[in-house]
């Protein structure tokens, strides 16, 4: 086998390493998603860094989670943290705006530029690329540059020729979470040093309720004088302390000076700020720092090359690949201290990282299966400090944590499947039993959103608990995760009664309407019942930002149990047809996340991401082939606009990845992947071992788009799925496509994936 598998593979290599190498950094759009319900920013940051530093355009709002929006025509400022493509807005902490003329300490209003200090713009003046973004501020004639580093921010303004040159540093700025609220900060403290440096913190009571962040910021030039304001009052010594506090830096400048302004982050100290600055921007080196960040993504973006000649579907691949690597986010300092879950300082042990930003109700689908490809380094890293994160917070398991805080956002418990999918993959440097423990605390204790109903009744009931119906299908998934991670620990007894549980789903199952439907705490299922809503009662959602259409297949580990409830293979078939050709109108509520609509499919969502891979299971796999197609070139663009629904930290991006690569995991605790299509004719895949995982895509024109036969590794592959430990190590995966479905591959039942119940 492994001489077929070289005669196969080696031509595929040889074309891709014959060609020059090719910065793909410059097929990233950092825009594509900064438009539309996209959530992103185009500011500059390195792979996984702790600093975000990047233009905030408006704070309040759902369409400016991020502090963005490609509609808007003026910035308020700098900020160095971000979140990438969420549904709820936290962080753009210690924003730095550049002005001249009167000073100005509020950011004024939106829609009358001049009132305060935000500056307008034109799009065209903006440019980015990984790890850099510019701007012409228009209101003062001062070019803005930004780069990072892991823990630190650098900005380059060249001003015009004024006395009244300065800096604002603004503590008090971030995401408001009401019109007209105040910002939502529990504490801030601000101190001169020297000349040219300011030093502080704040504490933060938003979406991460309680969360501590630090900074240092230093100038290149001495300022002619530095003043501190408290609630916008004049502050007469030299350091404060309060709520509110901004800080203005003056200057005089000649036309086209620079001054440079770089600026450490500390979840720690101000102290701890410092070191991270020192340790990372020693100098004054724009160009340099600039030139690391680029270097770093280039290294990253690589691990994938794809080839096409088509530059819309390169770009968007490559800015995909790149929001993928966006989160989670570094956490600690560089002398290893950092901040823990319960608010403690700890120090970490050697090699140890700690990280934030898990969006796992969103990235346990995607996101976590691409990195155990690609990311393999990174994993154990990511998923040791997740059991450590568990560990030490008083939430308990993770759901969703952010900067050392819970946010306790959204469904389940899904740390699980994260965790069991790294288990059942084999990768050490986790200490699962330390994630175990906690893991099963919430699973067969704690009485946590409806868990205790969960055990007792093997549902949740709607009448007692708001989104009933995707909690019980959520917990049991998280259960058939359990399953998984109590085998790998040889805890046989918990796997089978974990496994048991995560049958629970069929409790919710109506036979009458062949739908999953919300369920009364007498027996009785809700009514009255109508598929498209997000509930029965008018108390609550019973589905979480989705509807029954949507949730029905959220059973990802038990495809073949849908077989059996809906009475065969070709049932399934019709009833996933009906999915993508009902009609989108929906009456009544539609959740702002509910987007990217086909049928009642919503890409632009993550509970519908698998499902159009289920298709696989009923032993018509073109269907398959043929939804993730339409999706692929459907759902994603290479506009502002390009994404349909939150990018939620890399999920969206993920999905596009794995799937434009030919797979996707539609149940990743099992560490198996379903077949689709690969959207590319060639791509060369670094999966850290010392031959790549080379995909082919054998076709005649670009309308072949179904698979007629597949080879692994130089084998004929005759199921319609395949293990991760099949390409860990990397080999040959040859797709010979043709333009007209073939009825015959994949469509014997040994072909399909196994799941719980087969």
């Amino acid at each position: 086998m492994r001489i077929r598998f070289l005669a196969l593979a080696l031509p595929a290599l040889a074309s891709l390493a014959a060609a020059p190498p090719r910065d793909v950094t410059r097929d990233v759009n950092v825009f594509i998603g900064t438009g539309g319900h996209g959530h992103t920013y185009p500011g500059a940051a390195v792979p996984f860094g702790m600093v975000q530093l990047s233009p905030d355009t408006y704070n309040e709002g759902w369409d400016w989670c991020s502090g963005y929006h490609v509609s808007d025509a003026s910035i308020m400022g700098f900020s160095h943290t971000h979140l990438s493509g969420t549904g709820v807005g936290d962080m753009l902490d210690v924003l730095v705006m550049p002005g001249t003329g009167p000073v100005r300490l509020t950011p004024g209003d939106r829609d009358k530029p001049g009132s305060g200090y935000r500056s307008r713009f034109l799009h065209q003046n903006e440019k980015a690329e990984p790890g850099y973004y510019s701007v012409l501020l228009d209101d003062y004639q001062v070019k803005a540059e930004l780069s990072a580093t892991e823990r630190a921010g650098i900005h380059r303004y060249t001003f015009p020729k004024s006395d009244s040159s300065h800096v604002i540093v603004d503590l008090a700025h971030a995401i408001l979470s009401k019109p007209g609220a105040p910002p939502r900060i529990l504490s801030a403290e601000m101190k001169v040093v020297g000349s040219d440096t300011l030093v502080g913190g704040r504490r933060v009571d938003n979406w991460a309720k309680g969360r501590h962040i630090y900074f240092a910021l230093k100038f290149s030039k001495p300022f002619a004088a530095a003043k501190l304001y408290s609630n916008d009052q004049p502050v007469e010594s030299g350091a404060s302390q309060g709520k509110y506090l901004k800080a203005v830096a003056e200057f005089k400048t000649t036309a086209g000076e620079v001054i440079l302004v770089k600026v450490g982050l500390s979840g720690v100290s101000p102290e701890g700020a410092l070191n991270n600055l020192a340790k990372e921007i020693p100098g004054w080196d724009f160009d340099g720092v600039r030139k690391s960040a680029h270097a770093a993504w280039a290294r990253e973006l690589g691990r994938i090359r794809i080839e096409t000649s088509d530059v819309k579907n390169r770009q968007i691949f490559y800015t995909a690949l790149y929001h993928t690597m966006l989160a989670p986010t570094l956490y600690d300092d560089v002398d290893g201290q950092y901040r823990a879950a319960d608010l403690s300082v700890k120090h970490l042990p050697a090699g140890a990282h700690n990280y934030s930003t898990y969006s796992l109700w969103d990235t346990y689908r995607a996101l976590h299966p691409l990195f155990t490809l690609i990311e393999k380094q990174r994993v154990p890293v990511l998923l040791d400090a997740l059991a450590r994160l568990g560990d030490e917070s008083p939430n308990g398991a993770p759901v969703w944590p952010l900067q050392g805080r819970e946010t306790g956002c959204m469904t389940g418990y899904h740390s699980a499947p994260v965790i069991a999918e790294a288990a059942v993959k084999g990768f050490t440097g986790i200490d699962y039993g330390r994630a175990y423990k906690v893991l099963r605390r919430r699973a067969m204790d704690e009485d946590y959103r409806g868990l205790g109903d969960y055990r007792k009744m093997g549902y949740i009931p709607s009448d007692k608990e708001e989104e009933s119906a995707t909690k019980t299908l959520e917990y049991s998934y998280d259960d058939w995760a359990m399953a998984q991670l109590a085998r790998k620990l040889g805890h046989e007894d918990d796997a089978a009664l974990f496994e048991k549980r995560s049958l629970n789903y069929r409790n919710l199952w109506d036979k009458e309407t062949g739908f999953i439907r919300p369920r009364l705490a007498n027996g009785a299922f809700a009514a009255p019942f109508d598929p498209k809503k997000t509930g029965v009662s008018k108390n609550w959602r019973d589905f979480t930002e989705a509807n029954s259409w949507q949730a029905t297949w959220q059973a990802q580990q038990d495809p073949h149990g849908y077989i059996t409830l809906l009475g065969g293979r070709d049932a399934l078939v019709k009833k996933l047809d009906a999915l993508f050709t009902e009609s989108s109108a929906i009456d009544g509520e539609v959740p702002a996340d509910m987007t990217g609509l086909v049928g009642m499919y919503a890409h632009g969502n993550e509970p519908s991401h698998h499902v159009a891979y289920l298709y696989c299971y009923a032993g018509e796999p073109w269907k398959t082939q043929q939804r993730v197609r339409n999706l692929l070139d459907t759902q994603y663009d290479n506009q502002p606009d390009g994404l349909s629904g939150n990018e939620d930290c890399g999920q969206m991006s993920a999905w596009y990845v794995i799937s434009a690569l030919g797979f996707y995991a539609v149940d990743p605790a099992s560490g198996n992947y379903v077949l689709g299509a690969p959207r590319f004719d060639r791509a060369m895949v670094d999966v850290g071992a010392r031959q790549p995982l080379i995909i082919e895509a054998r076709r005649k024109s670009e309308s072949d788009i179904y698979v007629q036969s597949v080879t692994l590794n130089g084998a004929p592959l005759d199921k319609v799925w395949f293990r991760h430990a099949d390409i860990a190590n990397g080999g040959s995966l040859v797709f010979v496509m043709g333009p007209e479905p073939s009825r015959s591959f994949g469509s014997a039942p040994s072909a399909a994936p196994p799941s719980l119940t087969r």
